[in-house]
């Protein structure tokens, strides 16, 4: 079977290329830390000069799959290409990147620290990540992570935020410790509601003291077996463009929840109200709107779990075979809190469907593999459409779902160009 492009709507200029990190004159001693060792010839170094001795982990772009599409550069949000995510477990050069600030300088991991407060706990508490390594028993899970805005490009009007196509979502494995148990260790009040989360971004004002997000999750999401305080990715060390060293990781929730570069969690007796917890910020009204309607903040209702949602990953969209050969296409699904019941897809427009092989999830919240072989009547164009159906009975969409003002969760089937010789 030979392959190629045809067109592709995914295929964009690949902005990695010859493209180096800015790193300003106030990064020194960052690098310094990182290094080990004072720049003794700093004042003499190219101003957008990366020292050979760096990890690749410290510039964003490295170590990242040709073809991943830069969407912002200030803050970095970068996605792959659908093709580049049909590993079971996502590596780290195809994770989507969504910051909503500037990725952190200063990162000393010995002097880290993770404090837990708020006023629905019994006394404040902080713990050197040291401690939280030897204290707590460490737990390792396959958790789906996806922007909430994840095929945001195919609203129309637009909706503003970052253009995700299809790919700002992955499923790697997850090394931490649960929160339930260092929540336990700490002491939660009975009236406890909410937590909320406090990363070490920095704004993009370049202000210290103004926090660039801080969201959260209800109590029964922090207190599950697979919500983790994580140190690991693959692994790995985290890199330090996903949170470095410590990342609260939330699967099947809006990616925004899993707070990165984490240094303080909050037990709340309300709703957490942090920044972009409020107004339209991971929100979606709560009935149906007209598309470019304005929608009162009262009609708001937070993001919670995903909706099921499936992914063609191989072939690549325009993919040209023979027609006496089977094309074998294949994928992920995943339904947020929920697994995936069934998998179909369909090669004329949805007229008839045909049924997928779906494996179960390695563990829960980890997205499912398909595949299926198929034949084509006759030479041409033909549109290969993927539908997952939840353990509800509840299916993706073939068009657009409801227009919201952010442009969040459109779960349409995704599709893919084939043409047969």
């Amino acid at each position: 079977m030979s392959k190629t492009d045809l067109n592709s709507p995914y295929q964009k200029p690949n902005s990695f290329q010859n493209r180096r990190t800015f790193l300003q004159k106030s990064t020194l001693a960052a690098m310094s830390i990182v290094l080990g060792a004072d720049i003794v010839h700093a004042a003499t170094m190219p101003r957008d000069y990366i020292p050979v001795m760096l990890p690749a982990n410290f510039n964003p772009m490295k170590g990242k799959s040709e073809g991943m599409i830069i969407r912002n550069e200030k803050p970095w949000n970068v996605e792959p290409t659908p093709h580049l995510l049909n590993d079971a477990v996502t590596p780290f050069a195809s994770i989507f990147i969504r910051n909503n600030g500037l990725i952190p300088e200063d990162i000393d991991v010995n002097s880290w620290t993770l404090t837990i407060g708020g006023e629905s706990v019994s006394k404040e508490k902080t713990y050197t990540l040291n401690e939280l390594k030897k204290k707590f028993k460490p737990y390792t899970y396959q958790l789906v992570l996806e922007c909430g805005g994840n095929g945001r490009a195919g609203f129309y009007p637009p909706a503003s935020g970052n253009q995700w196509e299809e790919g700002a979502v992955y499923c790697s494995e997850w090394t931490g410790i649960r929160l339930k148990d260092v929540l336990a260790d700490v002491g939660i009040k009975s009236d406890a509601v909410y937590i909320g989360y406090y990363g070490k971004d920095k704004h993009l004002n370049g202000d210290p003291n103004k926090v660039v997000i801080s969201r959260g999750a209800p109590m029964a999401k922090a207190l599950e077996d697979e919500t983790l305080l994580a140190f690991q990715l693959n692994g790995k060390d985290i890199p330090l463009t996903h949170g470095y060293p410590l990342r609260l990781v939330c699967g099947g929730w809006p990616a925004s929840v899993s707070g990165k570069w984490l240094h303080k969690i909050v037990v709340r007796n309300k709703v957490h109200d942090g920044e972009k917890m409020m107004g339209d910020a991971y929100r979606v009204p709560k009935y149906p709107v007209a598309p470019g309607d304005k929608v009162p903040e009262e009609d708001m209702k937070i993001i919670e779990s995903m909706p099921v949602k499936s992914l063609i990953t191989y072939p690549k969209s325009g993919a040209m075979f023979d027609k006496s050969k089977k094309l074998t296409v294949q994928g992920h699904a995943w339904a947020g809190d929920l697994e995936v019941r069934e998998m179909q897809v369909t090669t004329d427009f949805g007229a008839t469907w045909q049924k997928c092989n779906l494996k179960k999830p390695a563990n829960r919240l980890a997205w499912q593999q398909w595949s299926i072989d198929l034949s084509f009547p006759q030479a041409g164009y033909y549109e290969v459409w993927a539908k997952a159906t939840d353990a509800q009975g509840i299916s993706q969409p073939m068009v657009i779902p409801g227009w919201n003002p952010k442009g969040y969760l459109n779960n349409a089937c995704h599709r893919i160009a084939v043409k047969v010789s």
